[in-house]
């Protein structure tokens, strides 16, 4: 089976226009010989910025979008951890609908993206309306907890289009079982 993941110790587990680019031709490959795909995904979602800008990231991510909805072989999506914003979509053949099976460990955290930015520029003008810098960094960490609990694994189960959460013991299991529904 091929494997793609993240790796949380090399730009937080970004997907960057180099990674898209390795990942689009290795989902490819592994299509063409009809090879199943495992996805760890533990990713604050696509780099961002100018730099990114200046790789062309948006025309080389849009490959692994349209590697993944090319494939034809089973594709199982484990969330490890994180699972933000279209990176983490992409890491699931560019939809959470797409893989065979997908789940979460329990820490497994989702949202469309980083939720400290999402707080930052969701409530923006209700944390500038707080004059108390003290009680605006309260304001901002409540907001970013309940961003937290809306955003757990079991939530995204329950909400969203991921199969379970599973003890991470059980991962090979699960995978083996998942793959095992193949025709």
């Amino acid at each position: 089976m091929g494997l793609i993941a993240n790796d949380c110790r090399v730009l937080g587990g970004a997907v960057d226009a180099e990674a898209a680019d390795k990942a689009a031709r290795f989902i490819t490959l592994c299509d063409q010989f009809s090879i199943p795909l495992l996805s760890l995904c533990d990713t604050p979602g696509f780099m961002v910025g100018p730099a990114s800008e200046e790789q062309a990231a948006v025309r080389r991510m849009a490959k692994l979008f349209i590697a993944g909805a090319k494939i034809t072989v089973p594709l199982i999506t484990i969330f490890l951890r994180k699972g933000y914003g279209l990176g983490a979509m992409a890491m699931a053949g560019g939809s959470f609908h797409h893989p065979r099976y997908s789940a979460a460990w329990p820490a497994g955290e989702f949202g469309a993206m980083g939720l400290e930015g999402a707080v930052r520029l969701g409530f923006k003008k209700e944390l500038a309306a707080e004059t108390d810098e003290a009680a605006r960094e309260a304001l901002f960490n409540k907001l970013v907890d309940s961003m937290y609990q809306k955003g757990k694994a079991t939530e995204a189960a329950a909400h969203l289009e991921i199969d379970a959460v599973i003890d991470p013991a059980d991962t090979r299991a699960v995978i083996v079982r998942a793959l095992g529904l193949s025709d």
